[in-house]
């Protein structure tokens, strides 16, 4: 199983209930289904989760080198050097 959920800000990327966050569990209907991978509380956008371990696996291990493209929206208005700073990446 695949799924793809648009996380909202303020959820956190976990099943396990959480005292100050709604999680995974408030949105998705399914058990043994995993994230690959996670996205900050106060992140939002696309969350993979499937119930293939391998895949998971995969797509979120460092060691398996899995190019990601993440796109971002920052506060205020970025000076040259922070603009250069993110255009070489971030690890």
């Amino acid at each position: 199983m695949l799924i793809l959920f648009n996380k909202p800000y303020g959820v956190i990327s976990q099943f396990s209930k959480h005292e100050k966050y709604s999680t995974l569990k408030d949105f998705i209907p399914y058990q043994n289904v995993y994230p690959a991978g996670r996205l900050d509380t106060d992140s939002e956008g696309l969350l993979i989760l499937t119930d293939n371990g391998a895949f998971q696996n995969k797509i979120s291990s460092p060691s398996n080198n899995v190019f990601k493209t993440y796109l971002v929206q920052v506060e205020n208005i970025p000076n040259i050097n922070d603009i250069d700073k993110l255009s070489k990446g971030v690890k």
